[in-house]
């Protein structure tokens, strides 16, 4: 049995300037951002890719916006649709917070499919990129959540570093923030740049990396949901089951679609029946 540690005193706002309050999750989303744009551009040079230096900066803002409106509106959708349909104003009230990652990455799956058929841009060679950078984001925004004190884990009494949250009770909690920042961040970050940089045969197989995120990320999470308090407003969704979860099915299904669609195995099928 232990006991639980104190909650640290990290104050939620990084700085304030008069009326201008700038927070530490404003800055991981700013420099989740930032940093996937300057990997993206150095991955860009290496391969090669249609998806130049140019246009990766064209579609910084595009993934912007994709991730801020569909965050937004899949946080809307998922997990608190009954609120806003009667409060429609508080959708805007994004800084008081409420995003959802399903609903970000709808967001920039949309983008991504629209600004490769504007730039006439193979989808492919765009998203094999997008998924390697996109860990930064993801571990800078789960440290941002554990800063806020919010997503907490479930009670535990089984672990030392089990954490007591000033919104969470008088019970010692799992710093779930922290768990999926260590393997939505930088497991996941690791295991696609070794691939992508260090065995080019997954890079090249354009589709196989982007399959493999959605597989891998949603296992995580997947895994990772039993240690975190599912929403209070929600609850379980089926059986024991979160929305978080339900939400990562078809998340995987989709991933193993992809990689079993790219397989060289697939593609000797596909030609054998062309022929």
């Amino acid at each position: 049995m232990y006991s639980g540690l104190p909650f640290p005193e990290i104050d939620p706002v990084a700085f304030q300037w008069g009326w201008l309050i700038i927070r530490w999750y404003s800055l991981a989303y700013i420099f989740g951002l930032l940093g996937a744009w300057g990997l993206a551009r150095v991955m860009s040079k290496k391969s090669g890719s249609q998806w130049t230096v140019l246009k990766i900066d064209d579609f910084l803002l595009w993934a912007t916006i994709g991730i801020i409106l569909g965050g937004r509106l899949g946080y809307v959708f998922f997990y608190n649709l009954n609120y806003y349909l009667e409060y429609p104003a508080q959708i805007l009230a994004i800084w008081q917070g409420g995003m959802s990652f399903h609903g970000g990455l709808i967001g920039v799956i949309v983008a991504a499919i629209l600004f490769a058929r504007k730039k006439e841009i193979p989808l492919f060679s765009m998203s094999d990129i997008l998924v390697c950078v996109a860990p930064i984001g993801l571990f800078l925004g789960r440290v941002a959540n554990f800063i806020n004190g919010e997503l907490f884990g479930r009670e535990t009494q089984q672990v030392p570093w089990a954490i007591i949250f000033p919104a969470g009770g008088d019970m010692p909690r799992h710093p779930s923030q922290l768990y999926e920042a260590l393997t939505e961040g930088i497991l996941l970050f690791v295991i696609l740049n070794v691939l992508w940089w260090f065995v080019p045969k997954y890079r090249e197989r354009a589709g196989f990396l982007t399959g493999l995120f959605f597989i891998l990320y949603g296992l995580f999470r997947f895994a990772l949901e039993f240690f975190r308090e599912p929403d209070a407003h929600l609850g379980f969704i089926f059986e024991q089951l979160t929305m978080g979860q339900l939400l990562c099915i078809p998340m995987v299904l989709l991933g193993v679609l992809i990689v079993v669609r790219v397989s060289p195995y697939y593609q000797i099928r596909k030609i054998k029946d062309l022929s």
